[in-house]
């Protein structure tokens, strides 16, 4: 197996006047076809059905791969 399928849900929502993203990791898939099977059974549970299948993303990363941040990061308090 050289690369793995990590399925996310993820949406904004409104509290108090501010954006927040709300994200949630659901597992990591050896095939996109698995991860698109459970895609299929979570738009039926509670919450997840409230929320559009765009929801849902599927990220490929070569395993032993450095796939991003090489550089760092900024925190959300430097940016303003």
């Amino acid at each position: 197996m050289r690369y793995v399928y990590v399925l996310e849900h993820s949406y904004e929502y409104e509290y108090e006047g501010e954006m927040f993203d709300e994200i949630k990791m659901i597992g990591v898939f050896s095939t996109k076809e698995k991860a698109e099977e459970v895609i299929e059974k979570y738009m039926t549970l509670p919450g997840f059905e409230d929320h559009p299948k765009e929801c849902f993303h599927i990220g490929k990363y070569e395993i032993d791969k450095i796939s991003g941040w090489e550089e760092g990061f900024i925190k959300w308090t430097d940016a303003y």
